[in-house]
């Protein structure tokens, strides 16, 4: 299953399930395992925020500086073609 998956999933049930919503809320590793019967790592960190009307979250992710080996050159570099 992929992340947007799970979240997509997550999300739905949340809206239909007032129960689950307030788990997810407290403890986001539980509400999943019990609901779902998705067994996250141990070493994620799950967070689990409700957002506002009058609200705006941004999640950055990993930077890709941190993922990609500083000594793998790319072919092309942008509007350099």
């Amino acid at each position: 299953m992929t992340t947007s998956a799970l979240q997509s999933q997550v999300i739905e049930k949340a809206w239909q399930d007032p129960s689950f919503k307030a788990k997810l809320l407290a403890n986001p590793r539980e509400a999943i395992q019990e609901a779902l019967g998705i067994a996250l790592p141990e070493h994620i960190k799950i967070k689990a925020v409700e957002e506002n009307s009058d609200e705006f979250y941004v999640v950055l992710p990993p930077s890709p500086s941190k993922a990609i080996k500083s000594d793998i050159k790319p072919q092309v570099i942008w509007g350099e073609w």
